[in-house]
């Protein structure tokens, strides 16, 4: 058990140092060029990136585990983010949970919701996919 929430909360930390990075990027040079919508946008597949490799790393660090540890590694970290967003990052900013839902835009609210499943899953999809190739290649 301690094991499963040391990876959730590095794959938490990797993820969330990097939208922080990448939030401060898109903030100073992406939304006035662009506006908020397309700036998150195009911020949005660079995240799935760093997803990708922090699962990666999660995984490889998480060897040997079924696939449902890493459905919790991943579930965890995503509480964990949820938590941290809901709470230090809308306390920074001087909103209640009802301005940061109403200030949302649509569309990149949605991409952002299926980043979180994303997110979420991939530690475990990745896992599922390696189990695959082994089958194929054994």
């Amino acid at each position: 058990m301690k094991a499963l929430i040391i990876n959730a909360v590095i794959y938490f930390t990797m993820v969330f140092f990097a939208g922080f990075v990448l939030g401060i990027i898109r903030t100073l040079l992406l939304v006035p060029m662009t506006g908020q919508r397309y700036a998150e946008l195009i911020e949005m597949p660079v995240m799935i990136g760093v997803v990708f490799f922090s699962a990666r790393y999660i995984r490889k660090r998480a060897e040997h585990q079924e696939s449902f540890r890493l459905f919790l590694i991943g579930a965890l970290a995503l509480l964990i983010l949820v938590a941290f967003e809901f709470t230090l990052v809308l306390w920074v900013q001087g909103m209640s949970f009802s301005d940061y839902l109403q200030r949302r835009d649509p569309v990149s609210g949605t991409a952002y919701i299926c980043a979180l499943i994303v997110f979420m899953l991939m530690p475990w999809f990745l896992n599922v996919v390696a189990g695959h190739c082994n089958k194929d290649s054994g």
